[in-house]
This record gives structure tokens, C-alpha cells and sequence, in this order.
């Protein structure tokens, strides 16, 4: 491993690192020490102080071990080895939950990302950006499980979220701190970070990153990925949109349904008592019934989640996550 050449920011300097990257790391174990040793290379040149955190996903290989012996090879290295295998997302939240840096960049540990492409992400932001994210222009991965379905859900994601990027998958990253101290993630809403950093004011902007094929290991991710994707994405634009008032959503749905109820149930009277028309000879009564009921239960719905908003934000910051151990931390920090 070359040498290090970086300062280390120690406690007692009582300072934070310019830069952390984390990477979530499941069953990576033949690609960790090449990986570190790119991500060496590409912080020297950048002579800036840095840290490395590594989140152990439950992996069931050697990846852990390895993990250990790269901590102790270099001081800039922390580890956090979560009990089990909880998914991408949860990983990268216990990273930036863990990072004390000025700006956090998120990378993939599987040597597909470039850690040469630090230096680009942070000259953007430079320019005066919040966010900027990695677009893998000219991808290396397979083309019906991987680009297409990738393709189909970013254009999706672009025209819902309303922030234009060509790859939301791409874990290669640079945030400014302050923009991820209020994120609480969920499902696979990693990606759509951009979006929350665009909503609160961010200035997001994307640039074309390198891409390898990955030589060793194997992917963690199939076409099923791109459903579940969509179903988060359902989630924030209604979260966005709904979350300090759901009785808006729950009282608009009851509200169409009472209507149509009325409609229902004055008809049915408009043909009993114009037409001679039986009750009994008509569905309209029953719909309009129905269609009452479910509308006070829309209404109802609305109140108790109203109350569960308020209590979201008034009670617990609970994590997503339970973490094993932590190797590299200070006593303060654990």
C-alpha cells in the first residue's frame, strides 16, 4: 500500500477533516485493497486533510477482516460493521451519520467509480454548487437489466422530482455538509438525495464521471431493483408535497367521494320522486351509501395522520440502523 501523505486529523487538534468518503461495503473482500489504494492515490494529490469510513453492510465474506487490516494500515480509515445486511441506503445514512467532514462524498466500493474523479466533483463545487453528482456517461454494465431499466427510471425520477439528472444511480457524489444534516433515509432513497437538497435550495449540478466494468466480485443489484425504486419515489413526491399536511391528500379523496354521493343520492330521489323510479330498481341509493362511508373515512384517515405528522416531528430521531462495532472511533465517538 503506498505510503501516506496527507495529515491526519487527530482529536486533539479538535478539527474536522475537509473531506469524507464512505463506502458501503458488502462481500467486496478482492476488491477493498485495490480500492483503497486507488482512493490513496487520488487524496494525495489533492492535499487536503480527509477521512475514510467504510460501512460493513453484514458482509458474510472476509470483506470485515480485510477491513481491519486497511485500518490499521492507515489512520484515515474508520470502519462501522453493521449486525446485518440492512441494504445501500441504510449504509450510506450510518456513513454520513458517522462523517465529520466539510464536504461528503459517497462512492461504491466495487471499483467501478473512479476515486480519480474526486478532484472534478470538487472543483464543480467550487463554482459555487451544493451538490454535485456523478454521471456515468459511458456506462459499463449490461444493457437489458442495467442501462434500460436505468434509463427508464431516471427520466422518471427527473420529470417527477423536477431536478434533471441523467444518472440518480450513481453513488459518486459531493455534497456540502449542511445539506445532508437534516436527510433521514428510507427504502432506496439514497439516490434521490439531489432532490431533497433541490427542494430545500441546493444548487445541484451534474458532470460526466469514468465508469469501469467490474472485474471481480459480483453485482448486488437486478432488474426487481428499478420497482422498488419507483415505489420510493411515489413516496417522496407524496412526503414533499404532503407531508406537514396529509389531510389535504385524505381530505381531497373523501372530498371527491362525498361529492359523488351526493350526486348519487340526489339522482336516486330526482328519479323516485319525478320518474316514480323504486329505490330498490336502481343502484344509485347503494352508491351513494358507500360512497358516503368511505368519504368520512377519508376524512377520519386524514386526522390520525395528521396526528402521527405531529408526532413524527415532535418525538425521537430513530435510526435506521444498529451498528455491531465501530473500529478507528474515539471513546467520545462511539
Amino acid at each position: 500500500m503506498s505510503q501516506i501523505k496527507l495529515k491526519v486529523v487527530s482529536e486533539s487538534e479538535n478539527n474536522s477533516p475537509e473531506l469524507s468518503l464512505f463506502l458501503p461495503v458488502f462481500n467486496e473482500e478482492d476488491n477493498l485493497q485495490p480500492m483503497h489504494s486507488k482512493i490513496n492515490e487520488a487524496l494525495e494529490s489533492l492535499g487536503k486533510t480527509a477521512e475514510v469510513i467504510y460501512v460493513d453492510d453484514g458482509s458474510t465474506d472476509k470483506s470485515l477482516e480485510i477491513l481491519r487490516e486497511i485500518s490499521t494500515e492507515d489512520d484515515r480509515v474508520r470502519v462501522i460493521s453493521l449486525r446485518r445486511n440492512y441494504g445501500q441506503t441504510a449504509a450510506m445514512s450510518a456513513g454520513i451519520d458517522a462523517a465529520k467532514g466539510n464536504i461528503l462524498i459517497p462512492m461504491d466500493a466495487d471499483l467501478q467509480n473512479d476515486p480519480n474523479d474526486i478532484s472534478r466533483l470538487l472543483e464543480k463545487l467550487d463554482e459555487g454548487f451544493d451538490v454535485v453528482s456523478g454521471w456515468r456517461k459511458n456506462r459499463q454494465d449490461k444493457l437489458i437489466t442495467r442501462k434500460i431499466p436505468s434509463w427508464i427510471a431516471n427520466s422518471i425520477i427527473s420529470k417527477i422530482g423536477g431536478v434533471h439528472l441523467h444518472d440518480y444511480g450513481c453513488s459518486l457524489k459531493a455534497y456540502r455538509r449542511d445539506v445532508l444534516q437534516d436527510v433521514r433515509l428510507y427504502g432506496e432513497m439514497h439516490r434521490f438525495i439531489p432532490i431533497y437538497a433541490s427542494w430545500a435550495g441546493a444548487r445541484v449540478t451534474e458532470i460526466p464521471v469514468d465508469h469501469h466494468p467490474r472485474t471481480m466480485g459480483k453485482s448486488k443489484y437486478g432488474l426487481s431493483r428499478t420497482i422498488k425504486v419507483v415505489f420510493d419515489l411515489i413516496t417522496i413526491k407524496f412526503l414533499a408535497t404532503y407531508q406537514t399536511k396529509p389531510l389535504y391528500v385524505f381530505g381531497s379523496f373523501g372530498l371527491i367521494a362525498f361529492i359523488i354521493s351526493l350526486i348519487a343520492g340526489v339522482w336516486a330521489f330526482a328519479l323516485k320522486f319525478g320518474y316514480g323510479v323504486s329505490f330498490i330498481l336502481t343502484p344509485l341509493p347503494l352508491i351513494a351509501i358507500v360512497l358516503l362511508a368511505i368519504s368520512v373515512q377519508f376524512f377520519l384517515m386524514g386526522l390520525l395522520a395528521e396526528l402521527l405528522v405531529r408526532t413524527y416531528h415532535e418525538s425521537q430521531d430513530k435510526a435506521i440502523y444498529a451498528i455491531r462495532e465501530k473500529i478507528g472511533f474515539s471513546d467520545t465517538e462511539e
